[in-house]
């Protein structure tokens, strides 16, 4: 595992995903449920958004999960057991336990004060449940990926019968179903601090490690088998949509799930294996994008939801805001700022912290 290749298409696929996650949480504001789960609610629904938001929503955070696993691949292919541990619990570990500190219980004392509830500082992993998942990924599967990595020549040469053609994706798919049957998620798209989620990301997050040892051959079955597998994704939610009214069976939800990933992947490694400036800012901007989000849409839902304007208006400005205000924050204070910068996991100036200059 010495090979030093940069995956661009990985990176675009990181970036794509969180962006994704915005718009989603954004659409959560306009739906009736929006306050069960902790988000303001507009007066005014929009269930209709709720159509395309829920083709995204069985595979968008299993596919964070296996791009996850991927990276931690990449990491380790110039790393040992002791610097992975080292850069990940600054990069991971340091700004979730900062975030449920210092990020989170802002944007729940602006749902409180929305509300007019009792100010309270409250910490919660809130959205950042994710960094806590992949950390305890990275503790427990370590001793597992040190072997893979010392018999790399070995499991590679056995992934490649296996991922010759689709039939070995399809295996994959089985330890989700399983899943998803034993722990029985009510409703499958529960992610967050469940042990469905926990589960869930975890097998993602090995898989997403095996993809990238599998190398070349995977990505060619992916490539090679785009189309159809679009194709049995977009079925497989018709289904869902109009016969289980977005709610099918729980098997039927984790095969779904795989095979819009095993799509995106398809895609993404014919199309997006390309640098340019735009990738490169967005994938250092994406981490603090996704760590003060929350803080953004709440406030922009604060702001503009008591104005009465037309739903939709709403829905948009809310977007401009959350996505303007993320970056603007980013560009002007995290990015330039020596002490915010790990705490939003971004990698200190090199020059001084020459233990730190490692590719992620």
């Amino acid at each position: 595992m010495t090979t030093t290749e940069r995956r661009y298409d990985i990176d675009w696929l990181r970036v794509i995903t969180i962006g994704l996650l915005l718009i989603y949480h954004i659409a959560i504001v306009f739906q009736p449920w929006a306050p069960f789960i902790g988000f303001i609610k507009s007066d005014t629904s929009l269930e209709s958004i709720w159509i395309p938001m829920s083709m995204l929503n069985v595979w968008r955070i299993p596919l964070l999960f296996f791009v996850s696993g991927m990276g931690v691949c990449f990491a380790m292919r110039k790393r040992s057991a002791v610097q992975l541990l080292r850069e990940r619990s600054i990069r991971i570990l340091l700004p979730f336990v900062f975030g449920m500190f210092c990020v989170v219980p802002l944007h729940f004392l602006i749902w409180k004060n929305y509300y007019n509830q009792d100010l309270a500082y409250q910490v919660n992993p809130s959205h950042l449940w994710f960094l806590g998942n992949i950390f305890a990924y990275v503790l427990i599967l370590l001793p597992l990926f040190l072997y893979m990595k010392r018999n790399h020549f070995l499991i590679k040469s056995w992934l490649n019968k296996l991922f010759k053609t689709p039939f070995g994706l399809f295996i994959v798919m089985i330890p989700f179903v399983f899943e998803s049957v034993l722990i029985n998620p009510n409703p499958f798209e529960m992610y967050a601090m469940t042990l469905h989620g926990f589960i869930l990301g975890f097998l993602a997050f090995f898989f997403g490690f095996v993809f990238i040892l599998a190398g070349e051959t995977l990505r060619r079955t992916l490539i090679k088998w785009k189309w159809h597998f679009l194709i049995l994704a977009l079925g497989l939610y018709t289904v869902r949509l109009v016969v289980f009214q977005l709610q099918s069976p729980n098997y039927l939800m984790a095969i779904e799930s795989n095979i819009w990933v095993f799509t995106v992947f398809g895609f993404a490694f014919q199309y997006l294996n390309k640098a340019n400036k735009l990738l490169t800012y967005l994938s250092e901007a994406a981490y603090p994008v996704y760590i003060i989000h929350m803080v953004m849409l709440y406030g922009a839902s604060y702001l503009i939801l008591p104005l009465q304007m037309p739903a939709f208006l709403n829905f948009v400005i809310i977007n401009l805001i959350t996505f303007i205000g993320c970056f603007a924050l980013y560009e002007l204070v995290i990015k330039r700022s020596i002490i915010l910068r790990p705490l939003f996991g971004l990698k200190t100036n090199l020059k001084n912290n020459p233990a730190l200059k490692l590719q992620t």
